[in-house]
């Protein structure tokens, strides 16, 4: 099974969280979106559960030579969170990566500012909160942005994804509640290869999804 684009993707992942027998249901849900790849998933997921719709601004640190492998990340002002064995395999060190970080951390503030202009922190406290990308690769994104949305003190934390491979679940399981994902292929090699149409989304795009569906929280 492949899906057709994200927005598909999205419509099967609403199916399955609407189905879902999660403890006590989907209470005061959230639905935030990791951009940009995540924003057209999760538009179907608010539009389905009826729930506001935000984005929640990360960014990876990619591995140097090889950008699209997350070694890292960042969100908000939190200090970066690396996966301690992908910089041992690579022979690197936190500092070493510090322009890396500076760099990433530049490009999430551009986001913050073009996708939230002036707008509040999110505030998610005693809220269900669905934390939603397009797919799981390394998995250190959406770990970064669970253990920031904790500190927010949100009353339930779940991650949902369409596609994920079996070993990127494991640490984002960590810092979850609940973890879904509607398929988890034993032969996962990237995100991309699970969709039809993976074009890059574009900021334009994410911004006109914000204004059709988004509500400030």
């Amino acid at each position: 099974m492949r899906f057709a684009d994200r927005w598909e993707a999205g419509r099967a992942l609403a199916d399955r969280l609407r189905a879902w027998p999660v403890d006590g249901g989907l209470v005061d849900p959230l639905v935030l979106a990791l951009p940009r790849g995540g924003v057209p998933v999760a538009a179907e997921v608010a539009r389905a559960l009826r729930a506001p719709l935000d984005v929640l601004v990360a960014r990876k640190i990619g591995m140097p030579g090889r950008p699209e492998v997350g070694i890292g990340a960042v969100v908000g002002t939190d200090p970066p969170l690396f996966a301690p064995r992908a910089l041992e395999a690579i022979g690197l060190t936190e500092a070493q990566l510090a322009p890396d970080v500076a760099r990433e951390r530049a490009e999430l503030r551009r986001r913050e500012d073009l996708y939230r202009p002036g707008m509040p922190p999110i505030a998610v406290r005693g809220r269900t909160v669905l934390l939603i990308d397009d797919g799981l690769a390394t998995g250190v994104t959406a770990r970064a942005a669970l253990r920031h949305l904790r500190g927010r003190q949100p009353a339930r934390l779940i991650l949902a994804v369409p596609v994920c491979g079996t070993a990127s679940a494991a640490d984002p399981r960590q810092e979850a509640d609940d973890f879904l994902a509607v398929l988890q292929p034993s032969n996962f090699r990237g995100v991309g290869e699970w969709y039809e149409n993976f074009d890059q989304v574009q900021d334009s795009e994410v911004i006109d999804i914000l204004h059709r569906l988004g509500s400030a929280v």
